[in-house]
């Protein structure tokens, strides 16, 4: 009996090494990304970016596997029930770690962001361009309040999805104008951008990582950007704010989320990974071709992040009183 706590300090020291050893193998076949939006789309391209970089680093492949659908809460669902191995992690933004919590119903969020995921570290931040169809008869931002003014309910705004910052961006376009533009949420931003190429809707707040191509190629019309300040690759398409809409300012941002159970060593070297792969001059050159930027950091201030985006977004919530349609 003596020798008992000998044992169990062996054991112990034993157990230690085993787990250290595997963390230090991690990873050891290949790992499964889930982004809960459609392939093309925003998250979809950065994440994929991304991707490349940590194979290049990590040895792995990363299957990606896009589960788009009811404003994102599929695959993050997913993410949150999967194995926390380290071998099933996901794509969470400003969607499903901030404007769920205030949008959804909880019946309609299976699971609770704070609680049932771990965060890894934020990587990218983006932000939106307002863009029109072609053959709506509007060329600045001034001119589509005044249009919306006059048709009121008639024109639409297609969006990635509910909950997205193109259908929130919306909602605070409207509350600052005073203007009644019908929301349409698709399943992805892909879908959203083949209809108002078509005419079938007449205008979108997008992510300038998935829209850019079409402003490029005359296919849409950009009129404004939602940032700050403009846009380094559109300089002649000016600021929604200064285009006629005082204190408009919405952006978009993403990151690696594990679920609850990862052991804090795996946490903490897939993001040791994601700051180094967010350091790659290749990376870095493709992020800026589409106006992505990336962040990096801990963890924690990651969750700081986070917690004040939740505020953020909640007010706008509330005072627009958006809904799922």
């Amino acid at each position: 009996m003596s020798n008992c706590p000998l044992f169990v300090r062996a054991l112990t020291l034993a157990l230690c090494l085993l787990a250290g050893s595997a963390v230090a193998a991690y990873p050891e076949r290949p790992i499964r990304l889930i982004i809960s939006s459609a392939a093309g789309g925003s998250p979809d391209v950065v994440s994929r970016l991304l991707a490349v970089e940590l194979v290049k680093q990590m040895g792995q492949q990363i299957v990606i596997d896009n589960r788009p659908g009811a404003a994102q809460t599929i695959g993050t669902d997913m993410v949150v029930h999967a194995n926390p191995d380290g071998y099933t992690i996901g794509y969470a933004n400003v969607v499903t770690l901030a404007i769920n919590k205030s949008l959804l119903p909880k019946q309609q969020q299976p699971y609770d962001p704070d609680k049932d995921l771990v965060l890894v570290g934020q990587f990218l931040s983006t932000y939106n361009m307002l863009a029109l169809t072609n053959s709506l008869p509007v060329k600045s931002v001034k001119e589509l309040i005044e249009y919306a003014r006059q048709h009121p309910g008639k024109l639409s705004n297609a969006s990635g999805g509910n909950g997205t910052t193109g259908h929130l961006g919306g909602e605070l376009f409207k509350i600052l104008t005073g203007t009644q533009i019908v929301h349409v949420p698709y399943k992805g931003s892909p879908q959203g951008i083949s209809d108002l190429i078509g005419g079938q809707v007449q205008l979108m707040f997008d992510n300038l990582t998935s829209i850019s191509p079409q402003v490029r190629s005359g296919k849409v019309r950009g009129i404004g950007v939602s940032s700050a300040k403009r846009s380094p690759i559109f300089p002649d398409i000016p600021t929604i704010a200064e285009a006629g809409v005082p204190g408009y300012e919405t952006n978009a941002w993403g990151g690696i989320v594990l679920p609850v159970g990862t052991s804090r060593a795996i946490v903490t070297k897939l993001n040791i990974e994601i700051n180094k792969a967010l350091q790659a001059p290749t990376l870095r050159e493709r992020y800026a071709a589409i106006e992505a930027e990336p962040v990096g950091g801990t963890p924690e201030a990651f969750a700081e992040f986070v917690k004040k985006e939740t505020v953020k977004w909640a007010d706008v919530v509330k005072k627009s009183g958006a809904k799922l349609d």
